[in-house]
């Protein structure tokens, strides 16, 4: 009972039902994850004062960061690594440089801060949250697209920059004290870390974890995948840099390793929760007071923060040939302040190169860019292109033959061999210009236009067509051309690819000749030879796939009596009860016996 009410569990339980009611309820919204864990933490500490140590708890959250860097360094091996050098060292140092050194002038002539102050105020406001930057990105799941791995490149950088930021601090410090803080030693005890660590990822790692696994003890493998992270962690953070670097490095060193996936499936789980305890504390640590009392201040450097990071980035990936569309979710991307800003303020403070007073005050500058973070992202998707249609001349000279195939994606593509290798004459139509260009140097007789027109389908020579094979990808193109065709062209056979099986039960209703699931041949194909491979002979194989194609014409048949569908909502498809599959031993049994019966 004592620890309960000393917070040992009471703390613990306030946060997770923040979570759990918050976390939702945004997602629900479209307002994303890491808002909800940043209003759970305002409410819990700021507002209803239930935690107070907000920045107490946001030091151990920050494994979370560190974690969240591990995996992404076993996604990116040393190659790759190495192929991002440009953007890392040429984008990521120039945006440092360039964004640190225009926040300092605003700081320096606009709010009066000593030039030292603005110095550390500008290049600390630099920084991003690598946190909610990646964690965004991974929800979008646009990590591995170009602008993403453009925006990591920057924020790699970033992480690298702090170091000599937080040696630099001493310097600055007024009259000049700790300008011997960073030694010759302590470099020296720098280059040992890091080599100590890639000696280690190199030559001492693979092998620990490969006499772990033999040994099939599951839970020392986790224990050692966390001593791996945090070790790195704790060398680089020894050596001066930050401990999520040090993570990343290790993670980079493993990315070649057998045990890759285990680790990061061993990772996952504490990586989820305490970067979500992250951005939790990060609202518990907002000092509102400090807000409320310089609101009007907050109010105007929030924004002017974002715009002028946003401008800068924009410009910047502009300059190093970055697409407009990319550059503008970079630019939307991070805007905000980061982690790193919080270490970097308190030690200022620290210095006496700003009162503490501004510490808090840009802490929380900070922390409100980052809460305003899904909405900027949100904005840079207005802000990009609407990709247009690639266009080109509509031409039918030579079209019309026995089939008139309507869509060339991959399924179309598959079907149109089977025809032709029969000796079948096809006339293909497709809507999208990029396939058709590539696809009509392999001697296709393809041509450019839209089948929800009737003008195309009467120059695609669809009154000399015997057969429609109607092989579009999208349900509601699809379902337009077959009411098109079934209203001006009844006489047509209609071959229909079909999305899946409440889409089979509404084509039927639509009178077409023939529809066919668009896996549901290959899913029978793979469970066949599945079976096959468990020992089943290729006969027995066979017949267990036909049955259970016969069972699913049954079901759908059902299904379809007087009329029941009807293109209605998938949730209004008739229920059917269907008869239950035969246990594998008695149909391989009966099965066997039948084989047997007809040999004999």
């Amino acid at each position: 009972m004592e620890a309960v009410t000393n917070g040992i569990y009471y703390e613990p339980l306030l946060l997770l039902a923040g979570a759990v009611i918050a976390v939702p309820l945004f997602k629900k919204l479209g307002l994303g994850t890491i808002l909800g864990y940043l209003a759970a933490g305002v409410a819990i500490g700021p507002v209803a004062r239930l935690i107070a140590d907000g920045e107490e708890l946001l030091h151990v959250a920050e494994l979370g960061v560190v974690l969240l860097l591990f995996i992404i360094g076993l996604e990116l091996n040393p190659s790759r690594l190495w192929a991002m050098r440009r953007d890392i060292f040429g984008l990521g140092l120039v945006q440092v440089t360039v964004t640190g050194a225009v926040l300092a002038l605003i700081g320096y002539f606009a709010l009066g801060f000593s030039a030292s102050a603005a110095v550390v105020a500008g290049f600390g406001l630099a920084l991003s949250s690598t946190a909610f930057a990646v964690q965004t990105l991974e929800e979008q799941g646009s990590l591995n697209q170009r602008f993403g791995q453009t925006a990591f490149s920057v924020l790699l950088f970033q992480d690298l920059a702090i170091a000599p930021f937080l040696v630099v601090v001493p310097l600055l410090s007024p009259g000049g004290e700790g300008a011997d803080a960073f030694s010759g030693a302590d470099f020296a005890i720098a280059l040992a870390c890091i080599v100590a660590l890639i000696a280690a990822g190199r030559y001492l790692l693979n092998p620990l974890f490969r006499i772990i696994a033999s040994t099939g003890a599951r839970e020392a493998m986790v224990a050692a995948a966390l001593l791996v992270v945090l070790g790195s962690a704790t060398l680089l953070q020894i050596a001066g840099l930050s401990m999520a670097l040090g993570a990343f490095v290790a993670g980079v060193l493993l990315a070649d390793s057998s045990f890759r996936h285990e680790l990061t499936a061993d990772i996952e789980p504490f990586r989820g929760v305490l970067l979500g305890l992250f951005f939790m504390a990060i609202g518990l640590s907002l000092n509102l007071d400090v807000v409320i009392e310089s609101w009007v201040i907050v109010l105007a450097a929030v924004p002017v923060l974002m715009l002028v990071k946003a401008l800068v980035l924009y410009g910047l990936c502009r300059l190093f040939s970055t697409e407009h569309d990319d550059a503008v979710r970079v630019a939307a991307l991070l805007p905000q302040g980061g982690e790193f800003g919080f270490v970097l303020f308190t030690a200022a403070s620290a210095a006496l190169i700003f009162p503490a007073a501004t510490a808090s005050l840009l802490t929380a500058v900070v922390t409100l860019s980052m809460a305003a973070t899904p909405l900027s992202v949100r904005l840079g998707t207005y802000l990009t292109s609407a990709e247009e249609p690639d266009e080109m001349d509509e031409s039918f000279d030579g079209a019309g033959a026995d089939v008139l195939m309507i869509g060339f994606s991959r399924f179309g593509q598959v079907a149109s061999q089977i025809l032709l290798a029969g000796g079948s004459d096809v006339t293909i139509i497709d809507h999208s210009a990029t396939r058709v260009r590539a696809v009509e140097k392999f001697g296709f007789r393809i041509y450019f236009g839209d089948g929800r027109r009737k003008d195309v389908l009467e120059a695609a020579g669809i009154r000399r067509a015997r057969l429609v094979a109607l092989c579009t990808n999208d349900q509601r193109t699809t379902d337009a051309i077959v009411d098109l065709i079934r209203s001006e062209y009844p006489q047509v056979k209609l071959y229909v690819r079909s999305y899946d099986r409440a889409h089979t039960l509404s084509l039927r209703t639509r009178g077409v000749d023939y529809e066919i699931r668009e896996t549901v041949e290959s899913a029978l194909m793979f469970g066949r030879k599945s079976l096959e491979a468990l020992g089943a002979d290729e006969d027995l194989a066979r017949a267990v796939a036909d049955d259970v194609r016969k069972r699913d014409e049954e079901r759908l048949a059902l299904q379809a009596v007087d009329g029941w569908y009807a293109g209605q909502d998938k949730m209004h498809v008739r229920p059917v009860t269907p008869e239950p599959l035969v246990k594998p031993a008695r149909e391989a049994r009966r099965l066997n016996r039948a084989t047997e019966d007809a040999e004999s």
